[in-house]
């Protein structure tokens, strides 16, 4: 394999885990069967990849929403709502259970978790960013010992 092959198979690595919906759950995978990549090289670059838009994500959601409270009478209706209604059902839940919930959310590999829907949700609850950012990477770490153990079975990771 030519070192042109190898960063591009590197490069669409990482924006296979960057893309919503598919994020590490389908790059791994990928990496780990199609492109032959070794354990550690497709779980880092899925988790990096993974994480690079969850950050910006985070950062920017408070400001758009904002934006859109401020010049929008139905947006501000709606954020009111949605902010009331999805606060005052994670306060209680949050207390009991912590980060550890948020964790789990993005670390379980199914359809609608994820980073992205985990940075979302972590911003609906009112989790400061970096403290988001943190238990989001611990969900996204967790689901790519899940996803490669899934892919090559435990055997397959053992060896």
């Amino acid at each position: 394999m030519s070192i042109i092959t190898s960063y591009y198979r590197e490069l669409l690595t990482l924006a296979l885990a960057a893309t919503p919906i598919i994020e590490l759950r389908g790059a791994l995978p990928v990496a780990l069967t199609v492109y032959g990549m070794s354990i550690p090289k497709a779980y880092i670059l899925s988790v990096v990849g993974n994480m690079l838009p969850i950050l910006p994500i985070l950062l920017l959601l408070e400001p758009i929403s904002n934006f859109l409270r401020k010049h929008f009478k139905v947006f501000e209706r709606f954020f009111t709502w949605l902010f009331a209604r999805t606060r005052s059902k994670f306060v209680t839940s949050h207390e009991k259970y912590g980060a550890i919930a948020l964790i789990i959310f993005i670390a379980i590999p199914l359809p609608a978790t994820g980073a992205w829907t985990g940075a979302v949700a972590a911003w609906l609850f009112g989790i400061k960013p970096v403290r988001a950012f943190l238990y989001a990477l611990a969900g996204v770490a967790i689901a790519g010992v899940i996803v490669t153990i899934l892919t090559l079975g435990v055997s397959g990771v053992l060896n």
